[in-house]
């Protein structure tokens, strides 16, 4: 059954897939565990869909901005349709998550918001990748591209091997690189990145402004 559900959220276009049960989440804030969301979660399935490489080589408030939240709907998609699926196959039920929002926690003095689970943690804890001194999630081959989203489900479903490091030792890339210096190699100041990375055109409409801790990262693509 663990097979059969990876390979139709494949089918249906996500890049990764990988289980989860419930006791990895065990660290999870309070009020941010998936059983917070649906009490009778058992396991989280987890999905993630990769941005083209090349959205690194331009400018991001022109291109990547756009097609960033472009991903986050085909995130969406994918996880509202296999969550349907599932229900149908196995008899089952099935909640997808939104993997940007509601965005509703907000400590505005810090500029700190959270969506409704952390999705790059609960990727680490279905095997598909670990955390960079970015903060970013990094998997072996994606790099730091994927958009994540998750399914919870009642099923009890075996959690996938934990992903290897790939996040290079000694490197300092990204955080001698943060035009705004929220990088410390273990948390990202909030408040300093917003301020720096996201803008407005004249007109009103969002931009991002900055995604340099992403471009500099020598796993970026991944491993090569």
């Amino acid at each position: 059954m663990k097979e059969t559900i990876r390979r139709l959220i494949l089918g249906l276009g996500a890049d990764v897939c990988g289980f989860s049960d419930i006791s990895r989440f065990a660290g999870a804030p309070e009020g941010f565990h998936p059983t917070d969301i649906f009490k009778s979660c058992r396991s989280v399935i987890v999905l993630g869909t990769a941005l083209p490489k090349s959205l690194y080589d331009v400018a991001p408030r022109f291109v990547y901005g756009h097609f960033n939240s472009a991903s986050i709907a085909e995130t969406d998609r994918i996880a509202f349709a296999a969550a349907k699926r599932i229900e149908e196959q196995f008899g089952a039920h099935a909640v997808p998550v939104p993997c940007d929002g509601p965005y509703e926690y907000w400590d505005e003095a810090n500029m700190e918001g959270r969506g409704l689970i952390s999705m790059k943690h609960a990727a680490v804890c279905a095997g598909i990748g670990t955390i960079g001194k970015s903060t970013l999630l990094l998997n072996a081959e994606f790099g730091s591209r994927l958009t994540i989203g998750a399914v919870l489900t009642d099923i009890e479903i075996e959690s996938d091997a934990p992903a290897k490091h790939i996040c290079i030792e000694n490197c300092r890339l990204c955080i001698e690189s943060c035009p705004s210096g929220a990088l410390d190699g273990v948390s990202a100041n909030q408040k300093k990145c917003r301020k720096n990375t996201y803008g407005r055109t004249p007109r009103g409409f969002e931009t991002v402004d900055c995604n340099i801790c992403r471009t500099v990262c020598p796993m970026k693509y991944g491993v090569r």
